[in-house]
């Protein structure tokens, strides 16, 4: 029996493109994380693009660095970066080799394993909560610093992959700005998501953090 064309994987080529076709095009998409408690799925409903060196909102934007390394690689490789000492993100790097840009995954709704996903996230009041969000979404899929550099079109082996999925109607996508990017890269409306759909997150303008006297 054939497999059917929304559990394809993705192949690479469809992340060596440009960040800004990317990002709206991997809504819908099946992230898929395989963790010793089995396999968790989740269709993305909502992320963030980033164009690096010329993206003041990116982590690539004054360049090359160790903590950022993984984002002038080869596009189809997860990116996976420690925050505000406690949160881990999981972005997937995408366009030509050593141009980094990466489209941040938001959030999903969670269609297989969610019962290791609610262990991971005890403060989740329904399911529509798990992945609501970027750091939900690493905790519920158990992603640390370990996958950081996986590449996600290396087949059934490898512990993150992206099929077909189910993309959304294109009426269907919304666009604005970025949650929680401030200066000049403020104004792109780089943030893409599935309208009306209960998992996407809240968006919160950038609010400057306060010097401590």
């Amino acid at each position: 029996m054939s497999e059917s064309p929304d559990r394809a994987p993705l192949p690479r080529a469809f992340f060596d493109r440009p960040v800004l076709e990317v990002a709206p095009d991997l809504l819908g998409r099946t992230l898929v994380r395989r963790t010793e408690d089995g396999p968790i799925e989740l269709r993305l409903t909502e992320v963030e693009a980033y164009a690096g060196e010329i993206d003041p909102g990116s982590h690539a934007f004054r360049g090359r660095t160790a903590r950022n390394a993984v984002m002038f690689g080869p596009p189809g490789h997860a990116y996976v970066y420690f925050t505000y000492g406690m949160w881990h993100c999981l972005n997937l790097v995408c366009g030509p080799e050593g141009h980094a840009s990466g489209v941040l995954l938001r959030a999903g709704e969670i269609q297989k394993g969610a019962e290791p996903a609610r262990r991971r996230r005890l403060s989740a009041r329904h399911d529509r909560e798990l992945a609501k969000g970027p750091a939900r979404l690493a905790t519920a899929l158990d992603v640390a610093l370990s996958l950081n550099g996986t590449d996600v079109c290396d087949g059934p082996d490898s512990p993150l992959a992206v099929l077909a999925g189910r993309p959304p109607r294109p009426d269907q996508v919304r666009s604005g700005p970025r949650t929680g990017v401030g200066g000049d890269g403020a104004p792109h409306p780089w943030r893409f998501w599935i309208d009306e759909d209960p998992t996407v997150s809240p968006y919160r303008a950038h609010a400057p953090r306060k010097r401590r006297s």
